[in-house]
């Protein structure tokens, strides 16, 4: 006689309910993702957000002398224009920062307080940058010198400002933009000799 089989039918098993809960759920959680997907690629399309950024759109060397003993006196003017290229969205600056520095010297720091820019639109700020009287090593006195003597003095510009905005009813963006450039001019009569400065988003 065949010996009886000790594994039950497939009748005879019944579906553990926490299994069904269990799928339920994952299926309720992936068309959701689905949806919200959708709605975030739709918004993106109406909405079509930009990158906001920050840029130098003008500078003027007002003046720079340094005497017999390597102390050095400036006064630098920043045109420094916040830019929001977004139709449908207003954004939010804060905690903007910018160093000047000659020759790895920082000689000024450009701040501002927090502000808001509309839809499609920008803040200008015009920095009047003087500098308190900065003692200089040799070697940083023959390099302006060198400079003046050239007609060309180089500044570094570096800093960032932190941006938020909102991009409709889909919650809000937050990115650091960052200034890191080099401002040329020509000491003898103070001009700015234009160049791409521009933040980059990170």
């Amino acid at each position: 006689m065949a010996p009886k089989s000790k594994f039950s039918t497939s009748r005879e098993r019944a579906t553990n309910p926490l299994v069904w809960c269990g799928a339920i759920i994952c299926t309720i959680l992936t068309i959701a993702v689905i949806i919200g997907g959708i709605v975030t690629f739709i918004g993106y399309l109406v909405i079509h957000p930009r990158v906001l950024y920050v840029s130098v759109m003008d500078a003027h060397l007002d003046h720079i002398q340094i005497d017999y003993e390597g102390i050095l006196e400036i006064q630098v003017t920043i045109l420094i224009r916040a830019q929001n290229g977004n139709e449908k969205a207003h954004a939010s600056f804060s905690d903007s920062s910018y160093s000047l520095s000659l020759n790895r010297e920082v000689v000024a720091q450009l701040v501002a307080p927090p502000f808001e820019v509309g839809k499609n639109s920008s803040v200008d700020f015009n920095y009047v940058v003087p500098s308190s009287p900065i003692p200089l090593r040799p070697d940083q006195v023959e390099d302006v010198d060198a400079g003046l003597k050239k007609d060309l003095i180089i500044f570094d510009l570096k800093g960032s400002s932190r941006v938020r905005w909102r991009i409709g009813s889909l919650g809000s963006v937050r990115y650091l933009c960052r200034l890191d450039c080099q401002l040329r001019f020509h000491p003898l009569n103070g001009t700015y000799i234009p160049s791409r400065c521009s933040s980059k988003a990170k």
